[in-house]
């Protein structure tokens, strides 16, 4: 006889999950920083839901003794160098990210060895020990920015991600950019056709793409008389929302962000470029591991002081250049 299967367990209490970690936080003088691509419940709780930069700045200004990050690996550890004085707890510690580990800091030192004299920009998506090896960090809202701040004689060794690297490139004209081959798996598979044929279906709709997507190219490429188009990271996606008089956007970027697009323009229409393009490490963190990390002060993160020194200084140079 097959046994008999387990109950289901039962559907968390969101509401007495919400009240106990807001007691929890403010026993511990604690905020939650949440990116934009987490599940909505989480963003609806979080003190602070932004993209990296916009989570790094806000960190830093911000009086609370212990920061949550919900979001992916290297932002908390992000955080951490930016935050020396303040513990760092991720809900998740096997919340990764694909981009980041698509380069080493031991590829970083060979690519350097290369090429002695270039300025090397890491994606803010990397380790801390690849930040430690890096002239500059930058996000997809100010990639532009820090390669336009730098000499234009320098040579530029651009990573990991090939797609925000070759945006980078068309539109600063920089022919002395090199890029490393590596790639967010989920923004990779936003393929063009099915990216076009949204777009066919929603005649004047606005397309949002962000530079990571693998169609980048190919939505650059559409008529603009008839596809009114912005690469943009995911902050500029919901400032164009606010801003544009367009009510429908095609958005090619993780589909986490449409909760906070369509939370903040209830009168507009949000339609994903892909409906697959999920997260599965952001989607790791859930308000009930958001609460033990806070009741049980686990998974903090934190940086080698050897490495930390060393990853400020790009930290810096990219928190004080503008979008």
């Amino acid at each position: 006889m097959n046994p008999i299967p387990d109950a289901p367990a039962a559907a968390p209490d969101v509401s007495a999950l919400r009240e106990e970690i807001l007691a929890l936080k403010a026993a511990r003088d604690a905020v939650i920083l949440a990116h934009n691509y987490q599940p909505g419940p989480i963003q609806d709780l979080a003190d602070y839901v932004g993209d990296s930069l916009a989570m790094a700045r806000w960190a830093q200004r911000s009086p609370a003794r212990v920061l949550v990050v919900a979001g992916v690996h290297f932002m908390a550890e992000t955080a951490a160098i930016l935050c020396p004085d303040k513990r760092v707890l991720i809900p998740d510690p096997e919340a990764g990210c694909s981009l980041a580990e698509s380069i080493t800091a031991e590829q970083v030192a060979a690519w350097k060895a290369e090429h002695p004299d270039a300025v090397v920009v890491s994606y803010v998506n990397t380790s801390a020990a690849v930040k430690a090896l890096s002239d500059y960090c930058c996000t997809s809202s100010n990639a532009v920015a820090v390669v336009e701040a730098i000499d234009p004689e320098r040579e530029i060794l651009f990573l990991p991600d090939f797609y925000l690297g070759s945006h980078v490139a068309r539109v600063t004209g920089r022919k002395n950019l090199h890029v490393w081959w590596g790639e967010c798996h989920v923004h990779a598979a936003i393929d063009p056709e099915t990216m076009a044929a949204k777009v066919a279906q929603h005649p004047g709709a606005e397309l949002l793409v962000h530079p990571e997507c693998g169609c980048t190219t190919r939505a650059l490429a559409l008529p603009p008389e008839g596809v009114p188009m912005q690469v943009l990271s995911t902050d500029g996606m919901i400032a164009e929302s606010r801003r544009s008089p367009r009510t429908t956007f095609i958005v090619a970027t993780e589909v986490g962000l449409l909760h906070r697009l369509r939370k903040e323009n209830p009168d507009k229409t949000f339609v994903p470029a892909q409906d697959e393009a999920v997260c599965p490490f952001m989607n790791l963190i859930t308000l009930e591991k958001i609460r033990d990390s806070l009741r049980e002060d686990r998974y903090a993160v934190e940086v080698p002081a050897a490495i930390r020194e060393r990853a400020l200084i790009p930290l810096e140079r990219m928190v004080a250049i503008g979008r």
